[in-house]
């Protein structure tokens, strides 16, 4: 028998289980949005009406993903004023699942796909969870990656199954993204099968043997939370290192969810189960009527999926994938570039000006491959492909075949076009042929080959191995076939896309150099070098600006800013004062007292011989009379955070910038920009008072630090 509820099927067999299949006609996922809260609702009260004809329940789903969590589309536009509305939506979804799960028959959830976030919160109500254990199912609660927590019982039901402890730490403060075989050795699955053709088979058997499992753990007489509550001694150990985690995540940065969770999870673990629900959705409902939610949902899940889904990407170009690259030049870019290439399953030349300089660019992958497999992250054969995919080379020839050049070699005008002009002619007569510069302009590196057309930037980050961005830039002469094919080979590299105009800088370059220019101007300024460093981590970003400058190495951005300035007075332009006196603080360290970076052992902070970071440079606040001015530390973060947004804006009003995603995803995975704004644009939306509140504290930094604060005609005429 098969009836239909909205979202919900609900089919029963001669046995008397129920199998509810999720599936949302209206959508190619299942949400929770207003139709499937209503559905459950109803089909909740349909099993209890019924319950005499029923020995159980199975939640399956017809979809590829077996539910996709909150209807984020709604979501995103709660406003305070809507806080009323969702806390008893909010309460309505939890009332229906504890109903479930205290129906008094076994219910258990067949997940063949992802269920993360809400999906996995219907499967907790569940007494089993079954799991495929096939490609593409990933499980778990990433709610905190958007300013959120879970809402639907996420948390109260991990504690009460895991423990405070294993709840927080191993689901809800980092929100992974587990495989089935990771979700079952944490005890958030019960069992695994290798097809979801077994699942249903597999989730009625259970029933069958187990017809009084009805029953969840925390339901039971005499249940105790694993690992202790609050209140007891085998807790008492471990309490005190929650707030020292939390402030190691988040250095203090305004995000609110990390502690909302921590706090839902102790507050709830101290009253029963359907209180517990209650402290969880106030928590739930401050956090989504708030603007942090609002700015992390738009750039994690909406600006990130208009990239992925290849907003960007030239329409109308075929899909490719390239055959074989070559990558001239093997030092610490070029070596991380072949090994992402390799693990890609794509054929790798890496060429360096010796053999032996090109090996050692393939040891690289080999010291990353052996760790792997001395965690057990892949295998012997595995390794053993991937390594033999990288080939090492000295020789121009061996560039016959290639279909795609990456060049990473050392930033230079001339070097790069003597390793092009090596190989063009060698090549495919029809191969991408990419620069991978952080400044350079690609129409000048264009000039140096033959095919300008192929000719294309991609800014890969360091290290290339976890930075997850490529900056693609467009040249003056590059054409649609050449983006396109430069997409495509990010996304199979697993990476994200961003594509900018060329410009010098570009844009991530641009702009981080704002971020650290205006560190530098504090430190002159008399700022206390402490100061600085925690302004920067407590607006969020993930290292202190004089940290970043020590790992940049204090010589290239000196080197990026002379050439930037004599760039700028060639074309008729001027360098600001400020940048002027950057350089001359720069120089002061680099000349004057010889520290240039971590690189070379000393630079804002001492390094002992193997380059362990130690405490700030004693010498540093005598060189700039630290301690003789005092700055509102809002005033240090905010100059941080505004000089980087209105760089933005001009990366827009000269065109370098034609997407607010690209902009925003950009900023965040490629710069460090604060998670919690949502991306350099959207911490300009997402301002309190909006983009007039933004342009109205700009004025006063203008007013107090200098012109460069002053917002562009643009942003006025938006304000």
């Amino acid at each position: 028998m098969t009836e239909f509820t909205n979202t919900i099927r609900w089919e029963q067999d001669g046995d008397g289980i129920v199998t509810l299949v999720l599936d949302d006609p209206n959508q190619s996922a299942n949400t929770m949005n207003k139709d499937f809260i209503e559905s459950l609702a109803a089909t909740v009260g349909r099993l209890e009406k019924e319950q005499e004809s029923i020995t159980g329940v199975v939640i399956a789903s017809a979809k590829k993903t077996f539910f996709a969590g909150g209807d984020l589309n709604d979501l995103i536009k709660v406003t305070p004023a809507d806080a009323g509305r969702l806390t008893d939506e909010t309460n309505s979804i939890k009332s229906s699942l504890r109903r479930l799960e205290k129906l008094g028959k076994p219910v258990v959830a067949a997940i063949n796909g992802a269920a993360l976030g809400g999906g996995l919160e219907i499967t907790l109500a569940a007494h089993r969870r079954i799991v495929a254990d096939v490609k593409g199912v990933q499980l778990g609660l990433p709610e905190v990656s958007l300013g959120l927590l879970p809402g639907a019982g996420g948390v109260v039901r991990t504690v009460r199954l895991l423990g405070i402890q294993n709840a927080l730490l191993n689901v809800l403060l980092q929100g992974p993204r587990l495989n089935p075989a990771k979700a079952k050795d944490l005890g958030l699955v019960h069992e695994l099968v290798s097809s979801a053709e077994e699942l249903v088979p597999a989730a009625k058997a259970w029933i069958k043997a187990n017809p009084e499992g009805g029953v969840q753990p925390w339901d039971q007489p005499g249940y105790k939370i694993p690992g202790g509550s609050p209140s007891s001694p085998s807790f008492a150990a471990f309490a005190p290192a929650i707030p020292a985690n939390l402030r190691k995540q988040i250095h203090g940065a305004p995000m609110p969810a990390p502690r909302a969770i921590v706090a839902a999870a102790i507050e709830g673990a101290q009253v029963d189960v359907d209180n517990a629900f209650l402290i969880e959705t106030r928590y739930f409902v401050s956090l989504a009527t708030g603007q942090v939610a609002k700015n992390m949902t738009k750039a994690f899940f909406f600006d990130l999926q208009h990239i992925n889904a290849g907003g960007s990407r030239p329409q109308g170009e075929p899909k490719s994938t390239p055959k074989k690259v070559g990558v001239l030049g093997a030092g610490m870019m070029g070596a991380g570039i072949a090994y992402v290439t390799a693990k890609a399953g794509i054929e790798v030349v890496l060429k360096d000006v010796t053999i032996e300089a090109a090996q050692k660019g393939k040891a690289y992958s080999e010291k990353i491959e052996a760790k792997a497999l001395s965690r057990g992250k892949t295998t012997q054969e595995k390794s053993d492909a991937l390594l033999a995919r990288i080939t090492p080379s000295a020789d121009p020839a061996d560039f016959a075949g290639v279909d795609f050049v990456i060049e990473a070699v050392f930033e230079s005008v001339e070097l790069k076009h003597k390793v092009f002009q090596e190989i063009q002619d060698v090549v495919n007569p029809d191969a991408l042929l990419g620069s991978n510069t952080s400044t350079l302009p690609i129409t000048i590196l264009a000039e140096g080959v033959k095919r300008q057309e192929d000719f294309i930037g991609i800014h890969f980050f360091s290290p290339v191995d976890k930075m997850p961005l490529v900056e693609i830039i467009r040249g003056k002469n590059t054409s649609d076939a050449a983006l396109a094919k430069v997409f495509d080979y990010t996304l199979a590299i697993k990476k994200t896309p961003i594509v900018v105009n060329d410009s010098r800088g570009f844009f991530t370059s641009r702009v981080i150099g704002t971020f650290t220019t205006e560190a530098l101007l504090a430190l002159s300024e008399g700022v206390e070098p402490t100061a600085i460093e925690q302004a920067g981590l407590q607006s969020g970003y993930p290292v202190g600006p004089l940290q970043l400058l020590d790992e940049l190495t204090l010589t290239l951005p000196l080197k990026i800013a002379k050439e930037t300035k004599a760039g700028i007075e060639a074309s008729g332009g001027s360098f600001g004062a400020h940048d002027e006196k950057m350089i001359g603080i720069l120089t002061t360290l680099v000349e004057q007292h010889d520290r240039k970076g971590r690189s070379a052992g000393a630079g804002f902070y001492d390094y002992d011989p193997e380059g362990k970071r130690g405490s700030l440079w004693s010498g540093v606040r005598e060189a700039f009379n630290s301690g003789s001015a005092s700055l509102p530390l809002k005033d240090i973060q905010e100059r941080f955070l505004f000089a980087e947004a209105l760089e933005t804006v001009k990366c827009f009003d000269e065109g370098v910038l034609t997407s607010v995603p690209d902009a925003n995803i950009g900023s965040i995975f490629g710069i460090g920009f604060p998670a919690w704004t949502g991306g350099v644009s959207q911490y300009i939306e997402g301002y309190e008072g909006g983009v007039a509140g933004f342009v109205a504290r700009a004025k006063e930094l203008a007013a107090k630090y200098g012109e460069r604060f002053e917002p562009p005609a643009s942003l006025l005429a938006r304000a």
